[in-house]
């Protein structure tokens, strides 16, 4: 219903693969650097993933799309976290939003492949800073890789950039 503040939601997944390195001594994460023709997030980083097909649940999509995206192969990914993205109103008053499940695994593979997607590195974690990452990578990742399990809610500002919020449920 138009105007009713509630998000008619497309479901996507995002995936963080890791890898220790042990040429280097240290953990790497694949992020995949957007093509330079992506229209959203060109030569910048971000997880995996994509779009939920109609006929397939959250983890399926989720394999789906590594191998889509990289060539590898993964069988035990976890989920860490959900995210409500608040798109903003559209013509009609209705509000498309995106609901994002975030997904974590390791793996020992590190040969990957480029798609028209972009290409996919492994960077090292301590070092992503030095790296052209999404806005919100530098407050999902953690949660993602090591934090408990997590809910977030990212909103429009007046100024076209997205507000991050996240939360963890109280452990008892």
């Amino acid at each position: 219903m138009p105007g009713s503040g509630r998000h008619l939601a497309t479901p996507r997944v995002l995936i963080f693969l890791t890898c220790f390195n042990q040429a280097r001594g240290e953990r790497e994460v694949l992020l995949l650097k957007g093509a330079p023709t992506k229209r959203l997030w060109a030569n910048r980083y971000n997880g995996l993933g994509g779009h939920v097909e109609a006929a397939e649940d959250v983890y399926t999509a989720a394999v789906r799309e590594v191998r889509e995206e990289a060539g590898i192969e993964v069988r035990d990914l976890s989920l860490r976290g959900v995210v409500t993205i608040d798109a903003g109103a559209d013509e009609a008053g209705a509000r498309p939003g995106v609901l994002l499940f975030v997904f974590t695994g390791a793996t020992a593979e590190r040969l990957v492949w480029t798609t028209q997607e972009g290409t996919p590195e492994w960077l090292p974690i301590a070092a992503l800073h030095d790296y052209p990452l999404l806005d919100d990578l530098e407050e999902l990742l953690p949660r993602a890789l090591d934090g408990p399990f997590f809910y977030g809610h990212y909103s429009p500002q007046p100024d076209g950039t997205l507000h991050y919020e996240f939360q963890s449920p109280i452990s008892s």
